[in-house]
């Protein structure tokens, strides 16, 4: 089995519905966004998957919250733009882009600091 991954930076603000401290306030990171996907085998080049395609299609996701109050872009308008839901969209996004393809979505990253991340699988 083969895993790739290709990542894609974004600048957001949001700001934490109910939240019990100063993430409640309006605040911007610069996330970084890893799109993770996993092949059984090889093509006749010896690739899993072109990774600008895959880097492609996170980018294109990526574009309508790039430098946007997150609480302002659906989902996020109904659900807080935590870095799970963030993490969570950006995989049900990504994972029918990817059908047809020789490669199957694994895990979506999303890292609001480097210090702070979370992974979503659909598992």
């Amino acid at each position: 089995m083969y895993e790739i991954a290709v990542e894609q930076h974004f600048d957001a603000a949001h700001y934490l519905r109910g939240y019990k401290g100063k993430c409640e306030a309006l605040h911007g990171h610069r996330f970084l966004a890893v799109a993770r996907a996993r092949a059984a085998a090889l093509n006749d080049i010896g690739l899993a998957y072109d990774f600008s395609e895959l880097k492609q299609h996170l980018r294109d996701i990526l574009s309508r919250l790039d430098h946007a109050c997150l609480n302002d872009v659906p989902p996020f308008d109904g659900i807080n733009p935590s870095s799970e839901n963030i993490a969570a969209t950006i995989y049900s996004e990504l994972k029918p882009r990817l059908d047809g393809t020789p490669v199957t979505l694994s895990a979506v990253e999303v890292w609001e600091s480097p210090e702070a991340m979370v992974v979503y699988t659909a598992d």
